[in-house]
């Protein structure tokens, strides 16, 4: 048994001293390089000479190239990422601050072309190229622009792609439809880095070119044809129907969705629509990513999202588990934020949830509209209502809990922002990552996580038949090796944290043959030092990769997960508690790791409070079980 109160106290100690007077949190959620890159890109393009902040995200890039003139997602990446590669190289050109013939350019050029060119980029690189004139576009686009018009009771309508694909794409397809290239004066010219010759029938997009492709595109194309007036120019409805998603779509802060990537690409279909550079609408979305920029270690970085509200949530719930006196009063400010910020409006989640009533909460500070699963049940956690100090906070509770079981998918799993938007159809799309960009459906770290909730919060037994569902879901989904996957995290050890914890929470017996698999399978990659490890490989190669090295983040996801399931302090709960006492305050790669993950090979999260909260809720539930 090991003495943990020193430990809780210091890390409250920095989370109180670090909350912002509205209550909140602004710890970054830092999102690599790719967002600084594209910003230098559209301030170049919009020809908005902001000369301080291209200097300082030109900045931020070169200190993060390697020796040999790669750019790498994650530290034990292997010499370098092509696709970050060349945006970075890109955006450095398009800043102007850097050219061709010096040195560490030359070396990035060399790397570029040793992996093959922009024609082994990523998807969403190529498309960037694309729309800013490197590349020709495709001959077909995987989704048809008149694929907007089609009614959700459609076999297939843009309401069945995952949110995330929706507010991407839905700006893609009207540049692609128009083929729209956003080309200005010092527009760089990457022609070298092109493997074959750049001319209007090649353009390199190889991968839009399958049989089964072209007869999915014609049947949507011609589906959504035939559901319009014949007489009617359904090319115009089209392009109109797309600028209306985009502007009743947009948040308080002008960004599409709160999402960089989406007002990235909205702001050049808005241009292709013949918006002028200084339109009000494009003026507030430039403004409203400008106002996310947060500095890491002396550079400025904009990140793909703000993280206030997750970070407000998860911070107040593992304070109140901390029981530390001192923080009562931050926890009270901190609940008033989030009160604040429940949503009221309805949003595109509405549409496969038509009988529920808004009430969830988004990820980021500004999120009115789209609601995600995982913000919804951290903030009530944070609000249960035996700590009320509001007089809506019962109310807005019960509203909450609602939204949660609505939003159980019909295979019993929770997905994370929309109900049933998982039709295997999409996945069948030459889409770079088709299965997890295209769809949500129910993901293990949701599913057990929601079920934490509800068992722990908000008393659901484990007879109710939305437990029952949930839980014959996760236990369908555990892997042979005893571990579950999790979509949102790095990787393994995040979605058998989630899925373990859940499944406790539901009632399940500790000695259970598949509590007691999952248990062993995370006691078998325990390192040698107590802590625990995962590389972002796992989530490329979807198998378990170790990391070679123990995180803070990883051993308290797995240290907690044990404690979940173990009556008493086991030799490996107390190595993974004292790894967490010894090394809070250490200060190294692995403390800057990545934890989130957004797209496998291409976008990963390094959320800064994480190294406080999940140490502080481990600690915490070892003291609570094993010693009061």
């Amino acid at each position: 048994m090991q003495n943990t109160q020193s430990e809780i106290g210091r890390i409250a100690g920095i989370l109180v001293k670090d909350q912002l007077t509205n209550g909140s949190w602004d710890y970054p959620f830092e999102t690599g390089l790719v967002s600084d890159a594209f910003m230098i890109i559209l301030l170049r393009i919009l020809e908005r000479n902001d000369e301080q902040l291209i200097r300082r995200l030109t900045d931020r890039i070169i200190s993060r190239q390697g020796p040999n003139g790669a750019w790498k997602l994650f530290h034990d990446e292997n010499e370098g990422n092509l696709s970050l590669t060349i945006e970075a190289y890109y955006a450095l050109l398009y800043s102007g601050l850097k050219h061709k013939d010096e040195p560490d350019m030359r070396k990035a050029r060399s790397f570029i072309r040793s992996r093959g060119g922009l024609k082994k980029a990523r998807m969403f690189t190529k498309m960037m190229l694309t729309i800013t004139g490197q590349y020709s576009y495709p001959p077909i686009f995987p989704i048809p622009l008149v694929a907007v018009l089609l009614p959700p009771s459609f076999f297939a309508s843009i309401y069945d792609l995952s949110v995330y694909a929706r507010s991407n794409f839905i700006p893609l397809l009207l540049l692609a439809d128009r083929k729209f290239q956003a080309i200005v004066a010092n527009t760089p010219d990457l022609s070298d880095l092109l493997h074959t010759k750049k001319t209007q029938d090649d353009s390199s997009w190889e991968e839009f070119g399958a049989e089964g492709y072209r007869s999915i595109f014609s049947s949507i194309k011609h589906g959504a044809e035939s559901l319009i007036d014949i007489t009617a120019n359904h090319h115009t409805f089209a392009e109109k129907a797309a600028e209306k998603f985009m502007l009743e779509r947009i948040e308080p802060d002008g960004t599409l969705y709160n999402y960089f990537s989406s007002t990235f690409f909205m702001i050049i279909a808005l241009l292709s629509l013949g918006y002028s550079k200084n339109d009000p609408v494009i003026v507030r979305a430039v403004e409203g990513l400008k106002a996310t920029v947060c500095t890491i270690g002396g550079h400025i970085h904009i990140p793909y999202t703000t993280a206030h509200l997750w970070n407000t949530a998860l911070i107040s719930y593992s304070l109140q588990e901390s029981k530390v006196q001192s923080a009562d009063d931050c926890i009270k400010k901190a609940n008033g934020y989030l009160l604040s910020r429940q949503h009221t409006r309805y949003g595109d989640w509405a549409i496969h949830n038509s009988k529920a009533i808004p009430g969830g909460w988004g990820f980021s500070d500004f999120n009115t509209i789209n609601p995600d699963l995982d913000d919804t049940s951290a903030s009530l956690r944070a609000l249960i209502p035996k700590h009320d100090a509001f007089p809506q906070q019962k109310s807005s509770w019960m509203q909450g809990l609602s939204f949660i079981l609505s939003m159980q998918n019909d295979d019993g799993g929770f997905p994370a922002f929309e109900k049933n938007t998982d039709k295997h159809l999409f996945t069948l799309l030459p889409i770079e990552g088709a299965d997890t960009i295209l769809t949500d459906p129910s993901t293990p770290d949701l599913t057990g996580r929601t079920l934490e909730f509800l068992g722990t919060y908000a008393n659901l037994k484990k007879t109710e038949r939305s437990m029952k569902k949930a839980v014959s879901w996760l236990l369908h989904n555990q892997r042979n090796d005893g571990s579950w996957y999790g979509r949102w995290g790095i990787c393994y050890i995040y979605g058998t944290w989630g899925a373990l914890t859940g499944l406790m929470a539901a009632g399940f017996p500790h000695d259970d043959r598949r509590i007691k698999k999952a248990a062993k399978w995370l006691m078998n990659i325990q390192n040698s030092d107590g802590g625990w490890g995962e590389s972002c490989y796992s989530d490329i190669k979807k198998e378990y990769v170790p990391l070679g090295a123990s995180t803070l983040i990883h051993t308290a996801w797995a240290v907690d997960a044990l404690i979940s399931q173990s009556p008493h302090a086991t030799d490996e709960i107390d190595r993974g508690i004292s790894f967490l006492i010894k090394n809070g305050e250490k200060e190294d790669w692995t403390t800057s790791y990545p934890a989130g993950q957004g797209l496998a090979g291409y976008v990963y999260a390094h959320y800064h409070s994480y190294r406080y909260i999940f140490p502080l809720l481990a600690l915490s539930h070892y003291r609570r079980k094993y010693s009061d």
